[in-house]
């Protein structure tokens, strides 16, 4: 028991369900080692059922759910890193387009219009409003 002990507790829950058989072999090797100088050889050992206290199937459990989630944050991060990548390529395409980035931000107000409770900004691309501000000068020193 106390071999068996031992053994099983440099283990994770996956590894006891999963490795019964290298489990035994590893418990047979020790125990054949500790009984050859009584004459006593160990031929088989077989592991049937585990129980396990349950403060150690709750700790058994909290690391396989940790694992879990670091497993999905890693999912998700590389997830985040195609659609960088992605948002990147299609910007590289509409950079050299100016049709192309016009048809876009026509969509994105399509999109956002099409909510009822919304309020639109519609801002004016600063090459336009800088004409009509050195209109509205011209106009004020022509006035004058």
């Amino acid at each position: 028991m106390t071999t068996l002990r031992n053994i099983l507790g440099t283990r994770n829950l996956a590894e006891i369900l999963s490795d019964r058989e290298t489990i035994s072999h590893t418990i047979q090797t020790t125990l054949d080692v500790a009984t050859d100088p009584w004459g006593i050889k160990v031929e088989r050992v077989e592991i049937k059922d585990v129980s396990l206290p349950q403060q150690l199937q709750r700790a058994m459990a909290a690391e396989a759910e940790a694992s879990r989630e670091a497993r999905a944050k890693v999912l998700a991060a590389e997830g985040e890193m195609r659609a960088s990548r992605s948002l990147k390529e299609a910007a590289d395409v509409i950079s050299k387009s100016p049709a192309a980035l016009q048809l876009r931000y026509l969509h994105t107000l399509n999109n956002i219009s099409s909510e009822k409770n919304s309020t639109v900004i519609f801002p004016l691309p600063i090459d336009l409003v800088s004409y009509f501000v050195k209109f509205n000068k011209r106009s004020e020193h022509t006035e004058n």
